[in-house]
């Protein structure tokens, strides 16, 4: 990362974490030249870079300061689902939604993967290339489940630079994210268990549950803390509960971001029920403030946390790999990993295992972080500007997503439609409930790699929505 990269990047985690306000004056030219040792045109470069993605804005005579939009838009309060089992049934709504998801014609607000210009796709092709040349011909058959060694390595180092361990022995590489979801979810139910689920909840999670013939309980979940543990220990008195599957960094849709002493409240609750925790950590590197949230897995001490993540989100979208570093249920997810589909692809785990040798990942993701940021601000002025009075969006500190709160007369699946036929994708909260219950909802990618698009997008998003009024 060039030293002016680095700069920008240390100011847009002062302004993510609140040291930098809105509204606050950046130091002059002159002062951070001073303190950090660096030249002029370096300060200017950076703070070039932090204006062009909206974060801070210049005012003749007076210097630059922290660009004020998201405060503009209040945020939705924290969601009342009925607090009842409920039957699964969401697929054919999904499929119907998602279908329009891969036309690169259509602003891609309701996609659910960034830009892919924005990953080093062409980094990791020459390490796939260079590692397949030099491939051991056996390692095609030796690095099937739980997969490639030197991966896997290199992920219990990720874990511990967040200040936590785990035994390289527990983690099972997958074909993505979602193989290992729904693997977790396979080895800790049986049909017919209830399983308890954010309110909104991410539709590939009810869509799991539908395919696996169980029952959802959904929980009052908030737009910036995430779950209401206190309303989940209510529901395990009432209910059933076998599983718990929760997002606690960056939850999608939300965007919520569940403080330490709510995670480790919950893993506390679950293990003194004997309850497993499926968690989906996808969003965890995607973080705007000054350190990367730890997991809900940080607090678990009897293995009943089985954590998910990929690469997908962050840097190879496509390569589907990801992994479970799954604690007591290792060795049977392992062996079902085999009955289902043997191995994750070897050119991609090797592929991923020398990009994470060579020291470039984190350089991308603190690139990545500075844009996504820059895109957050963006789009809430967007919204603030062009959606209609009473709109509510949250304000997410990582991750790429908007849970939007429309006017209650405003159909989002009505306003998903219109939009599509103005070359604008959205995803509709429809989506997110098993009861379909967030029907005046929308959920927006804010994922872009131009950030005029995105706001350009969403001025058109606003303008009908205002329409259906």
């Amino acid at each position: 990362m060039k030293r002016y990269e680095q700069l920008a990047s240390d100011i847009a985690e002062s302004i993510a974490n609140g040291t930098l306000p809105l509204g606050a004056r950046l130091p002059s030219v002159r002062q951070t030249c001073s303190s950090r040792g660096v030249s002029p045109s370096t300060v200017f470069q950076a703070y070039y870079l932090l204006e062009d993605r909206g974060l801070i804005q210049a005012r003749p005579r007076s210097g630059y300061f922290v660009a004020s939009s998201a405060s503009t838009v209040p945020e939705p309060e924290s969601s009342r689902p009925s607090g009842e089992q409920q039957d699964v049934e969401v697929s054919e709504l999904v499929f119907q939604v998602l279908e329009h998801m891969r036309d690169r014609d259509l602003a891609p607000l309701g996609s659910a993967f960034p830009d892919p210009s924005l990953f080093p796709l062409e980094k990791l092709a020459m390490a796939q290339s260079k590692a397949m040349r030099r491939l051991d011909p056996w390692r095609t058959v030796e690095h099937l489940s739980p997969g490639n060694p030197e991966l896997r390595r290199q992920i219990t180092l990720r874990y511990l630079a967040t200040a936590f361990a785990i035994d390289s022995s527990e983690l099972v590489i997958t074909n993505g994210a979602m193989e290992a979801l729904n693997l977790s979810l396979e080895v800790v139910t049986q049909p017919g268990d209830l399983v308890a689920v954010e309110s909104p909840t991410f539709y590939g999670a009810l869509q799991a549950l539908e395919r696996l013939n169980l029952r959802a309980i959904e929980v009052p979940t908030h737009p910036r803390t995430g779950v209401d543990v206190s309303a989940l220990a209510s529901i395990l008195e009432r209910h059933p509960v076998k599983a718990c599957w929760f997002m606690p960094n960056f939850q999608n849709p939300l965007g919520s971001l569940m403080p330490d002493e709510a995670k480790q409240a919950l893993v506390e609750l679950i293990t003194e029920r004997q309850i497993p925790l499926i968690e989906d950590d996808v969003y965890g590197e995607l973080y705007f403030g000054a350190h990367k949230p730890r997991p809900a897995k940080a607090w678990d001490t009897q293995g009943l946390v089985l954590h998910c993540s990929s690469f997908s989100k962050t840097v190879a979208p496509g390569y589907r790999i990801g992994w479970v570093a799954a604690g007591r249920f290792a060795a049977t997810l392992a062996r079902r990993k085999l009955m289902s589909s043997l191995a994750a692809a070897v050119p991609s785990q090797e592929a991923l295992s020398r990009y994470l040798q060579q020291g470039g990942y984190d350089r991308h993701l603190r690139r990545l972080r500075l844009t996504l940021l820059g895109n957050r601000t963006a789009a809430l002025r967007a919204i603030a500007k062009h959606f209609p009075p009473g709109t509510r969006a949250s304000p997410p500190e990582g991750g790429y997503f908007l849970w939007i709160e429309l006017p209650m007369n405003i159909d989002a699946l009505a306003l998903h439609r219109l939009a599509l036929a103005n070359q604008v994708s959205s995803a509709p909260g429809h989506l997110f409930s098993a009861d379909h219950r967030f029907s005046h909802h929308l959920r927006i990618n804010f994922g872009q790699a131009d950030a005029s698009e995105l706001e350009a997008a969403l001025a058109v998003l606003g303008k009908l929505a205002s329409s259906l009024i």
